[in-house]
């Protein structure tokens, strides 16, 4: 859980992907890029130098880290995360 809420944290810090910037991405985004990087690398589907069949944005955005597998779970829990606050936000509006 530490490693996860510390992503988050960094992609907000870092990436500049902060709740605003969740909050225009369309339903399941986020939940969709969590897949590609949950899926271990040889069962991704895609074809050399592109990302992973189902990745929501562009190459430049796919970021995986293949030889660490515990990283990519890491990214998956905090996209995952994200998509929870996304909807939560979006609930407590309507």
């Amino acid at each position: 859980m530490s490693l996860i809420a510390a992503e988050r944290q960094r992609q907000i810090d870092v990436e500049g992907y902060d709740v605003g910037h969740d909050a225009v991405h369309s339903s399941d985004a986020l939940t969709q890029a969590a897949v590609c990087y949950a899926t271990p690398a040889h069962m991704r589907l895609s074809l050399a130098g592109r990302a992973p069949l189902g990745w929501p944005w562009g190459l430049a955005h796919w970021k995986p880290t293949p030889d660490d597998r515990v990283r990519e779970l890491v990214k998956a829990g905090a996209l995952i995360a994200a998509e929870i606050d996304r909807l939560n936000r979006r609930a407590a509006t309507a």
